[in-house]
């Protein structure tokens, strides 16, 4: 092995990263469809074919995305914390986790886009929805656990996009405090 080798190892771990941050910033901001490759790569600082080297496409990309954010809190977080986390996640992206968490405001900004980001959305938000559904011994737990779900986007929806007050300026602890008292009716083993 080279001496240049770990170099530009380092170089291309550092460089996917970056297109990876950049892909979930612009996402974030302006969902998937109207997100270029272009705008990707100049955000990251590096030329297109590197995104196209390392992902294969930006739905590639995307899937990376989706999966970095949200699988991660996925790994990392206790069942009973994983609404609390996701939703202060959303609340406030830049303060709950590494890099911040903008998963959930890519998934918003993004559904219902072109089939394999869809289904990349959708099979993410089934993980999250197994397991908040083990936070209950009712019967109908995923049911429960598909309606907190839906709450927790229908807060994004309104507090990201539609940027509708008074939700879209409330204090995140008010709003984390008032939905989580709320969704122990539903879901008893949350924290």
């Amino acid at each position: 092995m080279t001496e240049g080798k770990p170099v530009r190892r380092r170089h291309a771990d550092t460089t996917r990263q970056a297109l990876i941050d950049a892909a979930a910033g612009l996402f974030a901001e302006r969902g998937y469809d109207r997100t270029t490759v272009r705008a990707i790569a100049d955000r990251a600082g590096v030329n297109q074919a590197l995104l196209f080297r390392y992902f294969g496409s930006k739905t590639a990309l995307f899937g990376e995305v989706m999966a970095n954010d949200g699988r991660r809190r996925l790994r990392e977080t206790p069942p009973e914390r994983l609404l609390e986390s996701a939703l202060r996640g959303l609340l406030d992206p830049a303060g709950d986790a590494p890099r911040g968490d903008r998963s959930l405001e890519v998934f918003l900004r993004s559904a219902g886009g072109e089939d394999e980001v869809a289904d990349t959305s959708r099979r993410l938000s089934e993980e999250y929805a197994r397991t908040l559904a083990r936070l209950t011994g009712e019967e109908d737990a995923e049911l429960r656990a598909a309606l907190v779900l839906a709450w927790l986007l229908g807060i994004g929806l309104t507090r990201l996009v539609v940027r509708q007050e008074p939700l879209a300026g409330a204090d995140p602890e008010r709003v984390c405090r008032l939905m989580l008292d709320a969704s122990r009716t539903l879901l008893e083993g949350l924290a």
